[in-house]
């Protein structure tokens, strides 16, 4: 089994990754290290959660540290691009910590942050610059710093950047940076937009893989429930609320209902926090702190933190809504399932998004099944026996004008997919309901007001 010094990583790295508990690298950096560390471009295909930061992080500050720096400002020689904020933070974190013992300088720039702040960290310059496309492109057209002396190029989860449209941008940046470069583009999934990026960006590149093409990682346990969109909201709190869970990623496709979903779980007394692209970064910060601390059950985002999240073990993943883009599935369940650890993703899928699922279905290249809503037993989802294409049982309304709460049972609850109204009627989005079709349980959503 290959160990660290196996890679010719320097003594103060091999110091640095033993005070910090790796034990052995990864499929994925016993195959880049040493590749990168030869001057080899790479076009490396890695899923989120495979240690894929060190994975060019450490051999290039191994590279970058053989010509320290003699001057007081560091000439920028790293460039590492990420798409959100979020995940620069925390690539330029985890950067810092391994280069810490070679005086190795790194800092983060991003939108969302004060502009005046972050040229005042630049001051002195930095050895590694970790930025988002948009903050930097701002930074170097105003001259606040220069990409002239950049050696070491990294394209992180290049799939991401041109599913959010930053190709322009990235070509912009790429007009600032040396010719003669090294060039790494990591991604969690290949497609042919990446294939032609890697041809404009790379030179001869080597590719290195470490699992099946667009898969998802083999401990997460996938789930699809058949739902209606006015019983999601219901449902997910049934969920959570019935299993106990204390640490849940739910994902939506837009911002609006992000801050919904959120609202209707405080109101069912789960502590819930939103995370969208139209929170200030401050906001987004205190989110994801309070979620990774445990101060809240619930974190309610858009894809904007299927990358970049820091978590060891998140437990489950729920999409309240299925993306459209059948590879953010792929992204987005990679928060679970990390570092050795069982996980679970569960999707909740209205009659509209069955195409998704079947396109996702494809894309990784295994049928998921599309289930009734299960019962819980002591917090243990239990699945249905029944098909899920059987018609729901309906409930007689009580006097209120409210579907009738099922009996409690001693051990097991009820799923809510039986708690429907009389009518038949299909509810509409919980964005656009009325109070006339919404009722569960006989509850009133935050979607009725």
């Amino acid at each position: 089994m290959t160990a660290f010094s196996d890679l010719h990583l320097c003594p103060e790295l091999l110091f640095t990754l033993q005070t910090m508990g790796y034990d052995q690298p990864t499929p994925i950096q016993v195959k880049a290290i040493p590749l990168i560390l030869e001057g080899k471009d790479l076009l490396a295909e890695a899923q989120t959660g495979t240690g894929k930061t060190a994975g060019f992080a450490l051999p290039m500050i191994e590279r970058l540290s053989k010509t320290p720096a003699t001057e007081e400002y560091h000439k920028i020689r790293g460039l590492v691009l990420t798409p959100t904020r979020e995940l620069a933070v925390q690539v330029g974190d985890h950067t810092l910590a391994y280069g810490k013992h070679l005086g190795m300088r790194v800092i983060s720039l991003y939108g969302g942050a004060r502009f005046d702040n972050q040229i005042r960290k630049m001051k002195r310059g930095a050895d590694i610059l970790v930025a988002t496309p948009g903050r930097l492109l701002e930074m170097v057209s105003q001259k606040k710093i220069s990409l002239a002396h950049v050696e070491i190029f990294v394209l992180d989860e290049a799939d991401r950047m041109l599913d959010l449209g930053f190709i322009h941008d990235i070509k912009k940046i790429m007009s600032f940076i040396p010719h003669e470069r090294q060039t790494l583009l990591f991604s969690a999934t290949f497609s042919p937009a990446i294939e032609t990026l890697a041809d404009t960006l790379l030179k001869t590149p080597i590719k290195v893989s470490t699992s099946t093409r667009n898969a998802t990682a083999k401990l997460v346990q996938q789930k699809a429930y058949k739902v209606d969109n006015g019983d999601k909201s219901d449902i997910l709190s049934f969920l959570i609320d019935g299993c106990h869970w204390s640490q849940t990623l739910v994902f939506t496709r837009t911002k609006r209902r992000a801050d919904m979903v959120c609202d209707y779980l405080k109101a069912e007394g789960i502590t819930a926090v939103a995370m969208h692209g139209d929170k200030l970064q401050r906001e987004r910060n205190a989110a994801l702190s309070a979620f990774v601390h445990g101060e809240v059950r619930v974190m309610v985002a858009t894809d904007v933190a299927a990358r970049g999240l820091d978590i060891e073990s998140l437990p489950q993943v729920i999409n309240y809504d299925l993306p459209n883009l059948p590879e953010a599935y792929v992204h987005r369940i990679g928060r679970t399932g990390r570092a050795g650890k069982e996980g679970m993703a569960i999707s909740l899928v209205a009659p509209d998004e069955k195409n998704y699922l079947a396109d996702i279905c494809q894309l990784i290249n295994k049928q998921i099944p599309l289930q009734a809503v299960p019962t819980i037993e002591n917090g243990q989802l239990i699945d249905a026996k029944k098909s899920a294409q059987n018609p729901p049982s309906t409930r007689r309304k009580n006097k209120s004008g409210k579907a009738a709460k099922p009996k409690k049972t001693s051990k097991a609850k009820t799923s809510p997919k039986h708690l429907t109204q009389a009518t038949g009627s299909s509810p509409s989005d919980p964005t656009t309901s009325t109070p006339s079709n919404r009722r569960h349980a006989g509850r009133r959503s935050l979607f009725d007001k």
